[in-house]
């Protein structure tokens, strides 16, 4: 007889699955040219705490069961700190601290993103690994890839975003030259529940 939570395992490995099925179609035809980032990134407006609702599946995500978030604030270099926390599988707090460096002073929506200790993450300097390429009302949300667009996140200042939000998000992915489909919920408190693709929630 299966266990809730090995019923909850197989779910979230079938929505991965199916995430990663998509995301290698969704790459192959993926335009060359990168996500564009918004026109101007107010920085100081960007600062703060921000609640995952969705992402592309990425390796160090995997950890996370729900309440991922990130605080953004200055650092003593005048870079951006970061730290990204989550509750885990087994109910534990998981976190790691980083920097975020200005690559495009032009619109300042293009960041390199570093955290010391993890492979192919501990440079402080590099080419930007973080495009802000959409943003919502008064900064309500926003949308972040990468240049390949291998990755993606949708960011919130609350735990919950009304249809309507949803809709400019989704809209946003697809001008961003990706599917909403690659894009797996993130279960939030006084949010969404569960894991499913974005396309179908």
């Amino acid at each position: 007889m299966l266990t809730d939570r090995t019923r909850r395992f197989r779910r979230i490995g079938a929505a991965l699955a199916a995430a990663s099925a998509i995301t290698g179609a969704t790459m192959s035809t993926a335009t060359a040219a990168p996500p564009a980032p918004v026109p101007r990134l107010e920085l100081d407006r960007y600062l703060g705490t921000w609640h995952q609702l969705a992402a592309v599946p990425q390796y160090f995500n995997l950890v996370c069961a729900r309440d991922t978030s990130a605080v953004y604030g200055l650092d003593a270099r005048g870079d951006i700190s970061v730290h990204n926390s989550c509750t885990t599988w087994g109910g534990t707090g998981n976190d790691i601290a980083g920097t975020a460096t200005v690559t495009d002073p032009s619109t300042n929506a293009q960041l390199h993103v570093s955290f010391p200790g993890v492979p192919t993450q501990d440079r402080r300097e590099g080419p930007p690994n973080y495009i802000v390429t959409a943003l919502g009302e008064d900064y309500g949300w926003a949308l972040v890839t990468d240049p390949a667009r291998t990755s993606g996140f949708v960011l919130s200042r609350t735990a919950a975003l009304s249809p309507e939000q949803w809709g400019s998000v989704r809209s946003a992915i697809d001008a961003a030259g990706q599917s909403p489909c690659v894009y797996l919920t993130s279960p939030t408190t006084g949010g969404l529940g569960s894991i499913a693709p974005l396309c179908t929630v």
